[in-house]
């Protein structure tokens, strides 16, 4: 029972590789307990498999106080179906009855314990975690954890690593199987860290442990087992590190001319204020620079970028993939209309297609507190952000910016046209 005075239907367990052994008293008991028992493959054979190691009942499936098998339970057992979604439908349909929910390690650090826990209320469930993988990666390489980059990449593309990447940077990768330890190695390569030391983690916790080094560009030709987990000590021959402020090279956006430059970017990430688990809409995407910026500023933070261009489109997403910012969200379609029916933002950036009209859409939609910035070229677009900012107040900047070119056989100074900048909180 729990302090609301409910009854806890479902046991979120965390096990290892170690089986029963690894298992707190608590998570023992709930497994004795359970009508059902619900996981991977994987999880109900370490639970069978170290059982019988513990009692010697071939096909045991129940469970004493001490953890060993002993003869056949009535607990019904059922594998988790794919696709994973509908896993979720089967623990919910199981709503009344006593479940143990099985999950490697700590359910909730890349875990599926998140995931179940949206469909339920705060009392009908109850997590049991075990060690997780980064905790058993860390203490066999002896790294300070909260100084580690963890990251987990099942399902997630390699480029989510590219902006941890820099010499001297540790991080603890969980990728899907064995196969992608080596693609894995082959990107780091790709990327320029090739001088990388690549420790990879097999089974850890469990009878089957194993833990090699080697460098990412000699790649890995034996045999992975699976679960496996990478660590990596970056290194490169050169400074391919992304910087982590905001204005990052133009270099790194593909792009067709149409891209917010380094220095202005810079300053209108500024006027935006990105803030922990907020939403971006980007007006006039482009190239995507701005909402991809967003994005790295916080991994918690969402952004939706609108492109009326469809090449542009596909190019904003381009760059997102590439720059560890996936996460990026490009709808096709022109302002104010591919605007209906998308979730609320807590900023907004119009960086094209600006307009009186698409303003006093906005205006008019948008909830008070929203923060509003529009960059402006032509003198038409100055003049309307001059009359807003007569009306609405915020702040007007005016940019202009200059280069040094070459100038004959001397260097003179080459002139951006001047950005007409308004920054206001609704």
């Amino acid at each position: 029972m729990n302090e609301r005075g409910r009854s806890v239907w479902l046991n979120i367990v965390g096990i290892g590789e170690d089986g029963m052994a690894g298992l707190s008293a608590a998570s023992r008991m709930a497994l004795g307990e359970a009508e059902v028992i619900i996981g991977a493959p994987r999880h109900l054979r370490l639970l069978e498999t170290s059982g019988q190691a513990a009692s010697g009942a071939e096909g045991a499936t129940a469970f004493d106080d001490g953890g060993a098998l002993r003869g056949r339970t009535a607990a019904e057992l059922i594998e988790w179906p794919v696709p994973f979604a509908a896993g979720i439908e089967r623990v919910l349909a199981l709503r009344g009855r006593r479940v143990v929910m099985l999950a490697s390690g700590d359910p909730f650090w890349f875990g599926a314990g998140s995931v179940i826990c949206r469909h339920l209320a705060a009392d009908e469930w109850r997590a049991l975690p075990a060690p997780s993988v980064f905790s058993l990666a860390a203490a066999r390489l002896g790294w300070a954890l909260e100084q580690t980059v963890c990251v987990g990449l099942h399902a997630a593309p390699f480029n989510r690593l590219r902006p941890q990447l820099a010499s001297g940077a540790r991080l603890l990768v969980l990728v899907r199987d064995g196969a992608a330890v080596g693609e894995l190695a082959a990107w780091l390569t790709a990327q320029g860290f090739g001088a990388s030391t690549v420790h990879v983690l097999e089974a850890l916790g469990g009878p089957r442990e194993r833990m090699r080094s080697l460098r990412a560009a000699g790649g890995i030709a034996d045999e992975v087992l699976h679960p496996v987990t990478v660590g990596i000590e970056a290194m490169a021959a050169s400074a391919v590190a992304m910087p982590c402020a905001a204005g990052r090279p133009d270099g790194l956006f593909e792009h067709d001319g149409q891209l917010t430059k380094r220095p202005m970017r810079a300053l209108t990430l500024s006027a935006l204020a990105p803030r922990p688990g907020e939403r971006l809409w980007d007006i006039g995407a482009g190239s995507g620079s701005i909402g991809i910026e967003w994005l790295l500023s916080h991994p918690a933070n969402q952004a939706v970028g609108f492109e009326a261009d469809p090449q542009r489109a596909d190019r904003a997403r381009r760059n997102a993939l590439a720059l560890g910012a996936d996460r990026l969200q490009v709808v096709t379609g022109r302002a104010p209309a591919v605007l209906e029916g998308q979730p609320a933002p807590d900023a907004v950036f119009i960086g094209g297609g600006l307009s009186e009209a698409l303003l006093q859409t906005l205006w008019a939609r948008l909830a008070v507190g929203t923060r509003l910035v529009a960059n402006a070229v032509t003198l038409e677009s100055e003049t309307v952000l001059a009359n807003w900012h007569a009306k609405h107040g915020g702040h007007l900047l005016r940019v202009e910016l200059a280069e040094a070119a070459p100038l004959g056989g001397r260097r003179g100074w080459k002139a951006a046209y001047p950005v007409v900048q308004w920054s206001v909180t609704r």
